[in-house]
């Protein structure tokens, strides 16, 4: 069961650093009437981020977002793996605290915090049946009731725990967002004006052969990503990013702790 939770949160955090690396910077090389061509836009356009180029603009946001303290992450993304969806809304900083709660096709939930040197989750019933797929009847039942609704604590170095300990590394997660911009950016182009849950946005998209992928940017305050939508055959989903710099509410669950380290140790 819990092979599969890892597996869950390291295929968000690899589609989402994925994404940003098709979502390059502005090719300083590049002809300029190709350039003008693929902004599909006059050279000095009006409005948020004027006389910036599509590419510019998605280098601009992809260096803010990697520079954030901390961020909310939220949103749904294929797993290759079952075929099926998973579904996180997490919040993670770049002290490596993260509070939040994961998901897969629907079925039941699992609560996620990760503070200090310890990584604590919670299963409902209906998450630990579904992940227990081809144990026996027997098996399942014994880990429902020793596990469902109970916080659980593991070494956050532990081989069981090191995977999501390392999601939840804003850092780590976002790696790939500070190198994204010294690709080509012929592809990158403006879009229209928007809004995110509120926020003024401008949209940025991209083309990739038969991939598309789109950046919601904010147009007020720093250029912070605020929605990410790939519609890639190899990695499709959309999260959405709030929350920016605000603190994680990542805190030791109160009550009965059950220590896995020390049940199978």
């Amino acid at each position: 069961m819990r092979r599969t939770t890892l597996a869950a949160l390291c295929l968000t955090a690899v589609t989402v650093a994925g994404v940003a690396g098709c979502l390059p910077g502005e090719d300083k090389t590049a002809d300029k009437t190709a350039e003008k061509t693929a902004d599909n836009a006059a050279s000095k356009p009006k409005g948020p981020f004027d006389g910036l180029t599509g590419g510019e603009i998605a280098e601009r946001a992809l260096t803010a977002t990697s520079g954030a303290s901390s961020l909310r992450m939220t949103g749904d993304v294929a797993d290759d793996e079952s075929g099926g969806t998973i579904r996180i809304d997490m919040a993670l900083d770049k002290r490596g605290e993260c509070a939040g709660t994961m998901s897969m096709n629907g079925e039941g939930k699992a609560d996620v915090v990760k503070t200090a040197t310890t990584l604590y989750m919670r299963y409902d019933e209906k998450f630990l049946r579904a992940q227990s797929e081809g144990s026996s009847k027997e098996e399942t039942d014994g880990v429902v009731a020793m596990l469902a609704g109970k916080w659980t604590k593991m070494a956050a170095t532990g081989s069981d725990a090191k995977d999501i300990a390392g999601f939840c590394d804003l850092d780590s997660v976002l790696t790939d967002f500070k190198d994204a911009g010294s690709g080509p950016g012929a592809g990158v182009t403006r879009g229209a004006t928007t809004t995110v849950d509120g926020t003024p946005a401008l949209v940025v998209n991209e083309k990739d052969g038969k991939d598309s992928y789109t950046l919601y940017v904010a147009t007020k305050g720093k250029p912070y990503i605020l929605r990410l939508e790939s519609k890639s055959a190899k990695d499709p989903g959309t999260i959405a990013f709030s929350e920016y710099d605000k603190p994680v509410a990542a805190k030791k669950p109160t009550g009965e702790i059950l220590d896995l380290d020390a049940l199978g140790g």
